[in-house]
């Protein structure tokens, strides 16, 4: 078994940090806070020019739920088309039906569409009514992972059931576990699931270079997210997250 470990990079910076700290593939995202959308044309473009390694970008036209208006689809579709163009590697994709379950008929168009680049299923698996149902859908319809937080708001939560994905799938889709993964518990999440890969931002807040800072106004407002900070991916972070997973396989 090897280690893979994928990040999740809201920006070119991000996307160089991951490849000089040894991932094996980026997620490419924008809007992290909102569990991540598709990024600019310029940013694919731009992160494509300057990285070697796989580079996987989402197709997810707003935040929200995975209900998809026949606009927001023609959207989903036009991206897959650039993504190709801009010789990426493959795209995240994930779309539900009203009632909870994979819309088996919209994401083959989008995995047809996308060929030959390969197809993430991402964490709107989480949001499927039945996960064993929703692992069969995802197989057939010709995706190569599934990124999965086990159901629940962390990789460590869903542990359980993680560990029964990757004993049904038994080898015909890779599991790759994703949400709180970081390197004080990627060993313990290897060994209680069976996962070897993993998704992760691997990020901080570095500080702003403003110097003037206007205290009457904020242009963000979330609770726990500073204003004058910048998320990015850390070198230092990936390079430990692999170190220690490589290692935890091989003990």
């Amino acid at each position: 078994m090897s280690f893979t470990l994928e990040i999740c990079a809201a920006s070119v910076a991000s996307c160089i940090a991951a490849a000089e700290g040894g991932a094996n593939r980026i997620e490419l995202c924008d809007n992290l806070l909102e569990g991540g959308t598709t990024p600019s044309y310029g940013t694919i473009a731009i992160a494509r020019e300057k990285v070697k390694i796989d580079l996987y970008p989402i197709i997810r036209p707003r935040g929200g739920d995975f209900l998809y208006s026949d606009l927001e689809f023609e959207v989903m579709k036009r991206d897959i088309e650039f993504c190709k163009q801009l010789g990426c590697n493959g795209v995240v994709i994930g779309i539900l039906t009203p009632d909870g379950r994979v819309d088996k008929a919209r994401c083959k168009t989008l995995v047809d569409l996308a060929w030959p680049m390969g197809v993430t299923f991402h964490r709107a698996f989480d949001m499927t009514d039945n996960p064993f149902e929703a692992l069969e859908d995802i197989i057939a319809i010709g995706c190569e992972r599934i990124l999965t937080s086990g159901a629940r708001n962390t990789a460590l939560e869903g542990a359980s059931l993680l560990k029964e994905l990757v004993e049904r799938a038994d080898g015909r889709i890779a599991i790759m576990a994703g949400s709180g993964v970081r390197a004080n518990n990627i060993a313990q999440l290897i060994t209680s699931t069976g996962v070897t890969e993993f998704h992760t931002s691997a990020k901080a807040y570095e500080e702003s270079g403003m110097i003037y800072r206007n205290p009457n106004v904020s242009m963000g407002g979330i609770p726990g997210v500073p204003e004058y900070g910048i998320s990015a991916t850390q070198k230092k972070e990936v390079i430990l997250i692999r170190e220690i997973g490589e290692k935890t396989l091989l003990s």
